[in-house]
């Protein structure tokens, strides 16, 4: 008989591995693989095996649109999730699903820095999974759903309430969580009917503001054909290698500035294919769907770091070297109109343009996006939890900062992975370790039981949990950006006619 973990699902006997004091299960299909027939359209149930299945590799990704790294798809089975759990003959345990962030061009549950062996060490059942990026997941293209990446995580959602307490896991008690586009994405959800049943809780960490109108995303999708000579539909595309159109969905991406004057700030975001509010899957953006009370509010559990765009300045080598006119520039397209321009020179009169700058930038990409989630949940009646992060990294003499990705090393207990020794060293800081071992547990504890260890934020009192080397709980930070930011809800990229931008900008993702 196998020492190794199995498991009987709906679609057959799973073999997965021991490591340590957990059982770990990879490479599981919620769906099948969405290629030749299956490719642009929504997910399909997954088939049964025969047999035993071996569960102890990673699936393979789908293609990924990156200029750092793009590899080939290894295989067809995108759609696969992964499982660890502390005791697959347990019951009862609470549930974390983590979709893996990139831009909403790359999403990788098998990186390093995912390890969910400190979570699972501290009682939770942790589910990673893989779903459709770049033109594959997100294109509006004629003859396919729109926004497939969504409907893949719904998917993956469904085998969870279905399948999951066969791993010790309880259906109830499922919390969602994400950072970056996996924070977008749980934004996203919060807001689609059928979405909400299958989830208790969420957490999102820095929640881009990233979504496109149907008219523009049907010119990107129009502008990516022609790149390949082909039509916008998924007929026409389906002919297309799926490495080869994600290599183009890169190439456009690297090409945005020249389409600058009329797509205006999906140029200036280094992303040319994002979430679009299609009014059937996502039929408006989560913020006012919550303020309005079209959508109900969650026990949330939101925040950012204090510095998300110092990651972007320092990976381009643009930090230190910003002008006066390309502050200008960013104030122009990312503070909120009429007045956010000259109400940010104003809050900040002695500040340098590339202070300046780097303030825009961090909250129209996540600082603010993440706050005002946390505000609209709260008014449709849920409970938010907010934090920042403030633990500056150590690396490039402190340049860094408290960074964009920071915080995933640090709630995950990876600060070992590549990724994690790249932002806080080979030996990380007692007040690093401190800091990890709070917010990962804030993680568990809200999972099993919907409070992090820390007051909820009301707009009275606006508390917000710092995590710093001496973590403390203060009224919100960032009260500035805050005043300029409030009754202005992130906005769909959409058409403009404005004249092109003189400057470029650096990516957002």
């Amino acid at each position: 008989m196998s020492e190794q973990p199995r498991v009987r699902t709906p679609e057959g006997v799973l073999e997965g591995r021991r490591r340590g004091g957990h059982a770990a299960f990879r490479g599981i299909p919620y769906a099948r693989p969405p290629v030749g027939r299956l490719r642009f359209a929504a997910p399909a149930p997954p088939r049964p095996w025969e047999g035993t299945r071996q569960a102890a590799r990673f699936g393979p990704l789908g293609p990924q649109s990156t200029p750092v790294h793009a590899p080939s798809a290894q295989g067809a089975d995108w759609l696969t999730l992964n499982v660890c759990t502390p005791d697959p003959s347990a019951a009862g345990l609470p549930v974390l699903v983590w979709f893996p962030g990139g831009g909403y061009m790359t999403a990788n549950s098998s990186d390093p820095m995912y390890d969910p062996t400190a979570l699972a060490e501290a009682g939770l059942v942790v589910v990673s999974a893989n779903y459709r990026v770049g033109a594959e997941g997100f294109a509006l293209l004629d003859g396919a759903p729109p926004n497939r990446g969504f409907l893949d995580q719904i998917a993956a959602l469904h085998w969870i309430q279905r399948t999951i307490a066969r791993f010790g896991g309880d259906p109830d008690l499922v919390t969602v969580a994400g950072q970056s586009a996996g924070a977008g994405s749980i934004a996203a959800l919060l807001t689609v009917e059928s979405a909400r049943p299958l989830f208790r809780r969420a957490i999102t960490h820095s929640v881009p503001g990233f979504h496109c109108t149907p008219a523009l995303a049907r010119q990107v999708a129009a502008a990516l054909a022609d790149r390949l000579g082909t039509a916008p539909t998924a007929a026409a595309l389906g002919d297309v290698a799926p490495q080869r159109l994600a290599d183009e969905v890169t190439a456009l991406g690297a090409d945005l500035p020249r389409h600058q004057q009329s797509w205006g700030r999906l140029a200036h975001v280094g992303i040319a294919v994002c979430p679009v509010v299609d009014g059937e899957v996502l039929r408006e953006t989560p913020w006012t769907a919550l303020s309005s009370g079209r959508a109900s509010g969650i026990e949330l559990l939101a925040g950012h770091t204090r510095d998300e765009f110092r990651l972007f300045s320092v990976m381009t080598g643009r930090r230190g070297t910003f002008t006066a006119e390309e502050a200008r520039t960013a104030l122009d397209l990312l503070a909120p109109a009429p007045d956010g321009p000259d109400a940010y020179r104003a809050a900040h009169p002695r500040a340098t343009p590339e202070e300046l700058l780097d303030t825009v930038f961090s909250d129209a990409t996540f600082r603010m996006p993440s706050l005002l989630l946390a505000e609209a949940n709260a008014a449709a009646g849920g409970s938010s939890y907010l934090f920042e992060l403030a633990l500056a990294s150590p690396a490039l003499g402190g340049d860094l900062g408290a960074c964009h990705s920071l915080d995933v090393p640090l709630a995950f207990g990876t600060m070992d992975s590549p990724t994690g020794k790249q932002l806080l060293g080979d030996q990380p800081a007692p007040e690093a370790i401190a800091v990890s071992e709070e917010l990962r547990q804030a993680w568990v504890r809200f999972a099993a039981t919907g409070d992090p260890g820390w007051p909820a934020y009301h707009p009275d009192q606006q508390l917000t949990r710092i995590l710093a080397a001496a973590s403390h709980t203060v009224p919100y930070p960032e009260h500035t950006s805050h005043r300029i930011w409030a009754g202005h809800p992130p906005a769909p990229f959409d058409l403009t006619e404005s004249r092109p931008a003189p400057t470029r900008l650096p990516a957002c993702y």
